[in-house]
C-alpha cells in the first residue's frame, strides 16, 4: 500500500506525499508550495518522481515547476485542463488508469470547482485524492461548473466502497459542520461527525483524511437527494440537482 504523508501548508491546505515502496516512487499531490514539499522529502530522505495535480489553482499547482526544476519530476494532470497546469508532461482524463510504480489509480472527471478538474482513487490503498470537489462535510465553490455537474460529480465518488479515505486539499470541516447542521438538523450520523470534529480541532488534530462512508452518511452535499437535506432548504427530494444548487448557495452566504 502507499504510505501516505500530510503535509500542512499555507492557512488550511493540506499537501501528501505518496510512497509506492516496492518501486520507490515518491509523488507529491497538489504542491501549494515547494519549501515545504523539499523539506519533507529531505527529512525523510526520498527523491520526488511524480508531481500530481487536480486543477489548476494556484494553491495547487505553486511548487509544480520549482519541483520539477530541482528533481527532474513527471507532472500529471488533467487533460481537459491541460494549458493551465504549469509543466505538464502526461495528461490523464475519465476512465484512465495511472500507474504509479505498482499501484494503480483510476482517475475521474469531476468539473464543477472548475471545467477541468479530475481525481485519483487508489483502490489498493484505499486512497482517493479529490482536491476540492469533496471537502469533509462539505464541497467546493462553483468558479467554474454548474450545480448539475458538480452534483454528476460528487455522484462518481460517494459511490466509492465505505472504507475510502478522503483526502481532500482543505481543513475547513469545522466551518463545514458548523453550516452542515443548518440544513441536515435531524442526521445522528452528523451530530456524531460534529462532535469528533470538534473534538479533534480542540486536540489540534485534522479531521482529514475521512471515510466515504462517513461522508455518504454525514455530507449535506452528498445528501441532496435525501429527504432530511430536502426539508431542511424546503425543496422537494425528487429534484436533487435543485437541493444541491440551494445548499450550495446557502453555504455561499453562509
Amino acid at each position: 500500500m502507499l504510505e501516505i504523508v500530510q503535509i500542512p501548508v499555507l492557512k488550511d491546505n493540506y499537501v501528501y506525499l505518496l510512497r509506492e515502496p516496492a518501486a520507490g516512487t515518491v509523488g507529491v499531490v497538489d504542491p501549494a508550495v515547494a519549501d515545504a514539499v523539499e523539506a519533507e522529502l529531505d527529512r525523510r530522505g526520498w527523491r520526488l518522481t511524480h508531481v500530481i495535480n487536480t486543477h489548476h489553482h494556484g494553491d495547487h499547482v505553486g511548487g509544480n515547476l520549482r519541483l520539477k526544476e530541482r528533481y527532474g519530476a513527471t507532472i500529471v494532470g488533467p487533460r481537459a485542463d491541460r494549458q493551465r497546469i504549469p509543466g505538464i508532461n502526461v495528461e490523464v482524463g475519465e476512465g484512465d488508469d495511472y500507474l504509479f510504480g505498482r499501484e494503480k489509480a483510476r482517475v475521474f472527471d469531476v468539473p464543477g470547482h472548475t471545467r477541468g478538474h479530475i481525481a485519483y482513487w487508489f483502490k489498493d490503498s484505499h486512497a482517493l485524492f479529490c482536491g476540492d470537489t469533496i471537502f469533509s462535510l462539505g464541497c467546493g465553490r462553483l468558479f467554474e461548473g454548474t450545480a448539475q455537474q458538480m452534483w454528476t460529480s460528487l455522484g462518481k465518488l460517494r459511490a466509492l466502497p465505505d472504507d475510502t479515505r478522503v483526502y481532500c486539499a482543505h481543513e475547513y470541516t469545522e466551518s463545514n459542520a458548523r453550516f452542515a447542521v443548518t440544513v441536515d438538523p435531524g442526521n445522528p450520523d452528523l451530530a456524531r461527525r460534529v462532535a469528533e470534529v470538534k473534538r479533534l480541532r480542540a486536540e489540534g488534530k485534522p479531521t482529514v483524511p475521512s471515510t466515504m462512508g462517513e461522508e455518504r452518511r454525514a455530507n449535506p452535499f452528498l445528501r441532496a437527494d435525501q429527504p432530511g437535506v430536502a426539508a431542511g432548504v424546503a425543496l422537494d427530494p425528487r429534484d436533487p440537482v435543485a437541493v444541491f444548487a440551494e445548499v450550495r448557495r446557502r453555504k455561499d452566504a453562509f
